[in-house]
């Protein structure tokens, strides 16, 4: 059976399922159909050798050597073409004579899944299938369900590993539609693979082809193990001569049981499938990193219930920075990839095992721009891009996955770029690529044919610019996030209802308000700081005086609150008289011209220092900020801070400048501002659509009317 006529199998096995209608709900079927499918392909894998390990055993029980028997039988069991299997059944049973034992169907069934090797028991272990086997015999079930599979000839001869997969791939997505989950959790459609694949092996063809390399394959978030099958078929199909060891992880059991299924089948003795969840056990510790690695991890998974457990992690290989939001982990997932990356050290032998490592993996738009300058999103960017590992970004069609119909991405992440992508990005436009499909499959309603693939996979190795691919510099996704102020503008004015508030709480300053009241009398002040002044003396002139300490501090904060209000006409409030100059360098604006074209004063002023506005030479002044006024901006890092600021600030807002405090400096270089990144990649792609004509619109508008009209008048008469 060839991979195109999968569906016809598919169909066959979950008409089986109707027979477990009853005692099952439609959502649980899986419990039994998933195991059973996998049962009866160990059954048709071992069929070729099963006499000769019943034989074997015999002579094992029979000499009494019962240690050590499952390597002894595991290397008899053999398939047509004489290699050991890695795993064997000894029992006499198989699907044939379970079918013609109906009484005893239940105890022959747990016999037949005991006389598996420890490998296969362990599987069946996350099944948890001996449960269902006592409840498939208790609804008189089990014999029907047993029978049903005995007419379905799973051998791989029949049926290959290729054809296999996609079997198990759909009928995991029927089970998860029915119980209304993510059945992407498990899977990936698998054009998406093999561009994927594509992405990852076509740069490195000419070492994969040559010779025997020995090639490791990682998916930490491995599903039914389809990512690995294909990768697994690319490296063979182009070199037979390739030893392929592929290794994965899932937390889904019964995901788990079916990829490490197939890979016994398949024969891979040096490959291992883990149980558990990447973010908390992190798989294969003792081995240092992998050539590739690929994943599409859940979208959006939350990581709370983890999060103490994962911030304690020192897993990451380098990376210190903060971690993502506990409400989205998929980067989690990247960073554990680039973790298990391996040294590239650059040799003449082609086939030296330390080349490095590639990374594709999947993602929906949040991690490309999500979390501003300094967050745990931003930071992970960061870290990537400025070591120059993010090779380029492929966006896919909506519509594209089972289980979600939003728009996809995927990254290519490697620490060895070649020369000529060194220090750029590639971002690929494949939004408008796609083929719609016959008939739905969930949320999936379109499809990459071979030929849409194959352009894609072009357009990544030609590495040139055209309307759907555009290069960029690592930088051009960079930004320093500043922070713009603007000073408080008081207006000052006494009035009988701020005179009772103030008084209200501190009765003991009546005389000194009086005082003061007569002094100022009761016109609006335009400025604060002068206004400060005649207080202050009308205080000194009097027998009243503030309070001492902290509680004199807060008599004047409340004096200001109750005898001022917020007027843009106002003048500046004055937080610091003084005579500085100089307050920025060129230490403190990293990775940029420093602007020498500026008189001193007009730098300071762009960063909070103002010449005294009463023009007293060489004296300055620093204004208090009105926190509600206060603005960011995000300032291209391939642009001088003052430039940008000159261009885009000042003309707008004349009195605003760029707060130079250190609290707000990026911790990495000390520079004004956070570095941030992100890849708007709608920005980069944006094609302008002018506007319908107004004339347009109105003609358009009357032909609805119109329609409109004739339907009530075709009612009414």
């Amino acid at each position: 059976m060839s991979p195109a006529n999968f569906q016809s199998l598919a169909n066959f096995i979950w008409s089986v399922a109707d027979l477990l209608r009853g005692p099952y709900r439609p959502p649980q079927y899986e419990r039994v159909m998933l195991p059973m499918t996998v049962l009866r392909r160990f059954d048709g894998v071992l069929a070729f050798s099963k006499a000769q390990v019943l034989k074997k055993h015999e002579l094992l029980e029979a000499s009494g050597k019962i240690k050590n028997v499952d390597a002894t039988l595991n290397a008899v069991a053999k398939d047509e073409n004489g290699n050991s299997l890695g795993f064997h059944n000894h029992s006499k049973l198989d699907f044939k004579a379970l079918k013609g034992d109906p009484d005893n169907v239940g105890r022959h069934l747990q016999d037949y899944i005991n006389g598996f090797s420890e490998n296969i028991r362990k599987i069946f272990e996350r099944f948890e299938f001996d449960k269902e086997i006592e409840k498939l015999e208790e609804a008189n079930r089990l014999y029907l369900v047993v029978s049903s599979f005995a007419e379905i000839d799973l051998h791989p001869s029949r049926v290959d590993n290729i054809t296999m997969g996609l079997v198990f791939e759909d009928l995991i997505r029927r089970f998860n539609e029915l119980a209304n989950e993510t059945a992407g959790d498990h899977f990936t459609p698998r054009e998406v693979i093999h561009l994927m694949v594509n992405l990852l092996m076509e740069p490195d063809g000419e070492v994969l082809t040559g010779g025997r390399p020995i090639v490791t394959v990682c998916d930490p978030a491995c599903g039914t193990g389809g990512m690995l099958a294909e990768a697994q078929n690319w490296i063979q199909s182009h070199n037979e001569n390739a030893i392929v060891k592929v290794f994965g992880q899932d937390y889904n059991p019964r995901s788990y049981a079916v990829a490490a299924s197939d890979l016994l089948i398949k024969g891979h003795k040096d490959s291992r499938i883990e149980f558990g969840n990447t973010l908390t056990a992190p798989p294969f510790e003792d081995i240092e990193g992998f050539d590739y690695l690929l994943a599409n991890p859940p979208f959006g998974v939350d990581w709370k219930a983890e999060q103490k457990e994962i911030s304690r992690w020192k897993g990451f290989n380098g990376y210190t920075g903060k971690l993502p939001r506990v409400n989205d982990g998929a980067l989690l997932f990247l960073l554990y990839m680039l973790s298990k990356r391996q040294a590239f050290q650059p040799s003449d032998d082609p086939q030296q095992n330390q080349r490095g490592t590639r990374i594709a993996i999947v993602f929906n738009g949040s991690p490309l721009f999500t979390g501003g300058a300094g967050s745990g999103e931003s930071e992970i960017r960061r870290w990537i891009i400025e070591n120059d590992w993010l090779e380029a970004i492929v966006a896919l069609p909506e519509q594209m996955f089972y289980n979600t119909g939003i728009g996809t991405f995927i990254w290519v992440v490697t620490n060895r770029k070649t020369p000529e992508r060194q220090g750029k990005i590639q971002l690929i436009d494949g939004r408008d690529r796609w083929q719609p499909m016959k008939r739905s499959l969930g949320d999936k309603r379109r499809y990459l044919d071979a030929d849409i693939i194959a352009t894609l996979t072009r357009e990544h190795g030609q590495f040139a610019e055209s309307n759907t691919s555009k290069l960029f510099d690592n930088a051009d996704f960079g930004y320093r996030r500043i922070t713009v102020e603007r000073p408080l503008r008081l207006r000052f004015e006494i009035t009988d209802r701020n005179k009772g508030k103030f008084l209200a709480d501190y009765p003991e300053l009546g005389p000194v308000i009086s005082e003061m009241e007569a002094e100022l009398g009761h016109e609006p002040y335009l400025d604060w700081n002068k206004a400060w002044e005649l207080v202050q003396w009308v205080f000194k002139e009097s027998e009243v005086t503030w309070a001492l300490g902290a509680k004199g501090s807060k008599q004047k904060k409340f004096f200001r609150d109750c005898f001022t209000v917020v007027d843009p006409e106002a003048a500046p409030v004055i937080a610091k008289r003084g005579n500085r100059s100089g307050v920025v360098t060129a230490t403190d604006l990293p990775n940029q011209a420093f602007p020498n074209d500026l008189e001193p004063a007009e730098l300071d002023r762009v960063f909070g220092v103002f010449a005294d506005p009463e023009g007293k030479s060489k004296k300055t002044v620093e204004y208090e900020v009105d926190a509600n006024l206060r603005d960011t901006e995000n300032v291209p890092l391939k642009e001088s801070l003052v430039d940008f600021f000159l261009r885009e600030v000042r003309p707008y807002v004349a009195d605003a400048w760029i707060n130079p405090d250190a609290k707000l400096r990026d911790e990495m270089d000390g520079g004004i501002g956070k570095v941030g990144y992100e890849i708007n990649f709608n920005r980069e792609f944006f094609k302008y659509q002018p506007p319908r004509s107004l004339k347009e619109i109105d003609a358009e508008l009357a032909e609805v009317e119109g329609n409109i009209l004739a339907i009530l008048n075709r009612m009414t008469t």
